[in-house]
């Protein structure tokens, strides 16, 4: 099927969006929070919608479902990526690349040789969650610094670069895949690899480090998300099907935010 060039350019605008909005906050706010957005549905919701745009909705929502345990497989790139990427610099990020492919590659590569449904996904999702969390515990907390001057063009270029480049590759692989490689790929870190890069190349490995630490914890509202399309593309269609998935997403963002208040205040309180 031939794509029509205003769906190019919809993936290209919207792409550079999310990842400038990601480096921004990581800058201005932290890398915590930064972390947190990174998890909420928006690289995954721009393959999956583009995915169910140009091939079909039902595609769509059977490449959600293995989305779902897929996430499992981002999370471990974010492993590799911590472990090879210790170094500052551009030779940290290429070793934390690599190590991050090569972790994401394989944990692909088993979960592809399993027949998942909505509820198996999101069990092993949910269990690696808990098994990443209780790993990076002890990971110390290093907020970007802002930086002063110098030309920002430059990493503009990068970020709006490998946004356009992941989203144009997973949604153009989708083509010529089977749904569980599709979902696979959906579950790529679209938003938080280049964020990963930027903050990497610009602050050095420590604040990526504290975005890869948060970033299981954000899973959640991804979860929610993928799991309300899977359900939804196929009926409402790829419109409500988004709308959908974004309310439930917000919902249960809102919900994590109000109890980790309550626990930060309880904590606070028996100090």
């Amino acid at each position: 099927m031939d794509v029509p060039l205003s769906w190019q350019l919809a993936k290209l605008a919207v792409s550079i969006g999310i990842v400038l909005g990601l480096s921004m906050v990581a800058e201005r706010v932290s890398t915590r929070v930064a972390g947190l957005l990174a998890g909420y549905p928006l690289g995954t919701a721009i393959a999956l919608f583009f995915i169910g745009l140009e091939i079909s909705p039902g595609f769509a929502a059977e490449s959600a479902v293995f989305s779902l345990a897929g996430f499992t497989a981002t999370m471990a790139l974010g492993g590799g990526y911590l472990i090879c990427g210790r170094r500052d610099g551009l030779i940290g990020v290429l070793y934390g690349t690599a190590g991050g492919l090569v972790a994401w590659w394989f944990t692909s590569l088993v979960l592809t040789r399993f027949e998942f449904d909505r509820v198996s996904g999101t069990l092993v999702t949910l269990l690696a969650i808990f098994v990443f969390t209780w790993l990076y515990r002890r990971l110390p907390e290093t907020r970007a610094s802002v930086r002063r001057g110098g030309s920002r063009w430059q990493p503009l270029v990068l970020r709006a670069s490998l946004a356009t480049a992941i989203v144009f590759l997973v949604t153009g692989l989708a083509h010529v895949l089977p749904p569980s490689w599709a979902g696979m790929l959906a579950a790529f870190p679209i938003s938080m690899y280049p964020l990963l890069v930027i903050l990497h190349l610009t602050h050095g490995a420590a604040p990526a480090a504290t975005v890869i630490k948060h970033y299981p914890a954000g899973l959640g509202a991804l979860l929610c998300y993928t799991l309300c399309v899977s359900l939804t593309y196929a009926t409402l269609g790829l419109l409500w099907g988004t709308l959908a998935g974004f309310a439930v997403a917000t919902l249960w963002l809102l919900g994590w935010m109000r109890l980790q208040a309550w626990h930060s205040a309880r904590q606070a309180a028996g100090a």
